[in-house]
């Protein structure tokens, strides 16, 4: 399985937000510049986080962007069930369906592998994700010295 780009950026987002210092909020534009990534891009990832309740977005002097008490707490496998989708692997009902369906062992299996990749991530949090050795890479990008 391989997550979109839209997901993967949305998860960079967030870990880079986890690291964030008390009173510390970045802006989008500011994510944007230090991951390398389009604002526009960014922007739409954020307004999905926001939707989610994962991420807090504030405007004018003294806005920016920090995660939330669920953002923090949050498994990876909850957040990338909602970026993605609730699709399946394979696309057997599509408008030209697959005639093979109803005999087909391929989308049990694939059903199954899915899970399995979800399962995997359900037992990561977000505070995972930033521990070493990413969290101190993280903190490097934002300009302050690792602890």
């Amino acid at each position: 399985m391989r997550l979109t780009k839209f997901t993967d950026l949305a998860l960079r987002s967030v870990m880079r937000l986890a690291v964030s210092e008390s009173g510390e909020s970045p802006t989008t534009r500011e994510v944007a510049e230090v991951m390398g990534v389009q604002h526009a891009h960014l922007a739409k990832a954020i307004t999905r986080l926001q939707h989610l309740g994962v991420v807090e977005a504030r405007r004018g002097r003294g806005g920016g962007l920090a995660l939330t008490g669920l953002g923090r707490r949050a498994s990876v496998g909850w957040l990338v069930r909602e970026l993605e989708g609730g699709g399946e692997v394979v696309a057997c009902d599509d408008d030209a369906p697959c005639p093979l369906r109803a005999a087909c062992r391929l989308r049990g299996a694939l059903r199954e592998a899915q899970e399995a990749f979800y399962a995997t991530l359900d037992a990561l949090t977000v505070a995972d994700l930033v521990a070493s050795p990413a969290g101190p890479v993280l903190v490097a990008l934002t300009g302050r010295r690792p602890e």
